[in-house]
């Protein structure tokens, strides 16, 4: 009672309000502000230190792309820390698992665009000879371009890499490689995480690949498709219908008008992963008329391989430059892309086979694109 009095009379002689006081007195006395954090941190021996603060979590893990998820430590202000081995030169994407839940780093601005699952990244440097790395060579310029797509019936939005020296005003006209993103991913994740663009530029500076024109469109003929648990039967089929007709009566079209875009089949390429792979391989070997080199990378969804290609047989052999089927060895969908490549034999298709190491993960997909690109328009 006399210590409230005493504050009283301060307050009323000093003519400041008593909430002023007591706000001030919290904050003296609150515990100073931990420090920032530095996570991830990449150590002159490649291999890389993960934090992440969270006092009251009773177990916190590390999940990183090519990897199982390890345990991480705890340690004071609970931080909790974990140094991988020595990783090979690469950009691998993460995030940590508190307690069973999904988070961010939240010192890392580094994010791969997904529309379910965001992650961070974290880029271990390598020799300049790998093709994802930034050289001092002349770059192509990314271009965004917005739509009203009738056929799927919403807007969306697609991207075109243009090579160095490309001249909109220019005579020379260039070929169109058609690159489609997988499943949850958005129209920027070929730039944003596959480094398409830094790869062309310095596979071109090399003379490794033709200088090309790169477009890269949402890849949802039925959005619904990007949902999580189990979807309607039919929707894959339909999702795929609809991404080739918004493919040929809007992206196409659009490109064709407003690029130095040659339009014939021998200029024109298709290729995805997953998702994007499937497409590619439904939109590309049902128009051979359309597309003279087709890549599939880590494709997926495709089963009833008759139904799916009713008209598909040898004589595609003659209008079909290159048919490129790639998949990683450690890839839950190596049994279904061996099969498909089967089935394209038993078919006498003619096709290429590769297989690399590695899971489902863009650390495949990149090299995929670096060995496929050298191949176009020859």
């Amino acid at each position: 009672m006399v210590r409230a009095t005493i504050c009283y009379i301060i307050a009323v002689e000093m003519r400041t309000p008593i909430f002023l006081l007591l706000t001030a007195a919290a904050f003296a006395q609150a515990p100073p502000a931990p420090k920032p954090l530095k996570s991830p941190e990449v150590h002159a021996d490649r291999s890389v230190t993960f934090r992440f603060r969270a006092p009251n979590a009773k177990e916190v893990l590390l999940s990183r792309s090519g990897a199982k998820r390890a345990p991480m430590e705890k340690g004071e202000q609970g931080v909790w820390t974990i140094t991988t081995e020595p990783l090979e030169p690469d950009i691998y994407s993460y995030s940590f698992v508190a307690d069973g839940v999904s988070l961010l780093d939240p010192y890392d601005s580094h994010l791969t665009p997904n529309l379910l699952n965001l992650n961070n990244f974290v880029h271990v440097p390598g020799p300049s000879t790998l093709p994802w790395e930034i050289n001092n060579v002349p770059h192509g310029e990314i271009h965004h371009h917005f739509y009203r797509s009738e056929i799927v019936g919403d807007n969306r939005d697609f991207y075109v890499y243009t090579p160095p020296a490309y001249d909109p005003a220019g005579k020379q006209l260039y070929p169109v490689l058609y690159l489609l993103h997988g499943f949850s991913d958005d129209a920027s994740a070929w730039t944003a995480v596959g480094q398409a663009n830094v790869i062309l530029d310095n596979l071109i500076a090399q003379g490794k690949a033709k200088p090309m024109l790169i477009v890269m469109p949402l890849g949802y003929g039925a959005p619904e498709m990007v949902s999580r648990g189990e979807r309607p039967a039919g929707l894959g089929q339909r999702n795929r219908e609809k991404f080739r007709d918004a493919l040929f009566a809007e992206v196409i079209p659009e490109v064709e008008r407003k690029y130095r875009a040659a339009k014939d089949r021998t200029s024109r390429a298709i290729a995805g992963l997953y998702m994007g792979g499937a497409e590619s391989l439904y939109t590309g070997l049902n128009a051979v008329n359309r597309f003279a080199w087709i890549g599939a990378f880590s494709s997926g969804g495709l089963n009833d391989f008759a139904a799916t290609f009713p008209a598909l047989d040898s004589k595609a052999n003659a209008q079909l430059r290159l048919l490129w089927i790639a998949c990683g060895t450690d890839d839950a969908l190596i049994k279904t892309n061996r099969q498909f490549r089967e089935w394209l034999t038993s078919k006498e298709v003619r096709h290429t086979d590769i297989e690399i190491p590695g899971a489902h993960t863009w650390m495949v997909w990149r090299r995929n694109l670096a060995e496929f690109t050298p191949l176009l328009f020859r």
